[in-house]
């Protein structure tokens, strides 16, 4: 077996072990979510489909990226919110519900958009032709086998749901540990690679996840969203599935050097995602403890 099939079949492993643990703690009710708060949703959906692919293609052509370097940092914009951004929430204030119906619905979506996104990138960055468009119907099958785990974990929940409960933060934490490992030994079986392109993409990459964070936050704040939602959008649209992105990289384009800006976002995420979680946590608290008692359990606006 090759290296390159090595890791497109863990990176496949692990997104299963990772959506199936997401479909534990994943109800009816968190899609009707969906309706419950319309405003929370548009906004993220707006950052996620709209304003991260621009976003990559204005860096991308700012910094004059050659053409696998920009056509990988543009399926970086593609791939949804990934299981990350629910555990930063979590830790930093987040309103953890709604990440969960965005991570489930931005993965859903992503069958759409995906294919749309990436193959805009190539026709922009490679219009000659020297790069194969990406099959839609091959992102489909990636996207199906990614959420029927998740379909497998919901019908887990709904059946033994005590069990389901007593699983759902053990394996959510196993799956972490698996995402993270498997994440960074594929970055280090091509680590001459990555520390190569570190100088070309460090600065854009970190202008990248800097913007779908500040995006995520400011957008839904500019629209009167709670800080929790704030916080909790920020994370969804700021914390990209880098797995996925790894695997569309590498086992549909089939060269590492596409996956080379979402193994340097993988290192530049975990810098940046707690600085801006300690600046939102602060933000939380400080606005919580200038409300009165009788405010302090108010819902989420919408």
């Amino acid at each position: 077996m090759s290296a390159m099939l090595l890791i497109a079949n863990s990176l496949l492993a692990a997104l299963a072990l990772i959506m199936f643990g997401l479909g534990l703690s994943l109800t009816r009710a968190d899609f009707a979510r969906v309706a419950k708060y319309p405003k929370a949703v548009v906004v993220a959906l707006t950052v996620q489909m709209l304003l991260l692919p621009l976003a990559s293609f204005t860096i991308a052509q700012a910094f004059d990226l050659p053409p696998a370097l920009a056509i990988g940092l543009v399926i970086l914009a593609a791939a949804p919110g990934g299981i990350s951004a629910n555990m930063l929430s979590h830790l930093f204030g987040g309103n953890v519900a709604m990440n969960i119906t965005l991570t489930a619905v931005n993965t859903l979506l992503s069958i759409i958009s995906i294919p749309i996104v990436v193959n805009l990138g190539i026709h922009v960055f490679a219009g000659d032709g020297s790069i194969v468009a990406v099959p839609p119907g091959k992102v489909v099958e990636v996207i199906v086998m990614v959420l029927i785990p998740v379909a497998l974990g919901m019908a887990v929940a709904a059946r033994f749901p005590s069990l389901a409960a007593r699983a759902d933060r053990p394996v959510r934490l196993f799956s972490t540990v698996v995402l993270v490992v498997v994440v960074l030994l594929s970055v280090y079986s091509q680590r001459e690679s990555v520390m190569a392109s570190l100088a070309q993409l460090g600065l854009p990459v970190l202008l990248f996840n800097v913007f779908g964070l500040a995006a995520g936050y400011g957008l839904s704040r500019w629209v009167r969203l709670d800080r929790p939602l704030a916080t909790a959008i920020a994370f969804e649209v700021g914390i990209q599935n880098s797995t996925l992105a790894i695997y569309i990289a590498v086992a549909l384009l089939g060269d590492f050097a596409f996956s080379l800006p979402t193994s340097v976002y993988s290192i530049v995420m975990y810098l940046t995602a707690p600085v801006f979680g300690m600046l939102c946590r602060r933000g939380n608290l400080s606005a919580r403890m200038a409300q009165p008692d009788h405010l302090h359990n108010r819902g989420p606006l919408t």
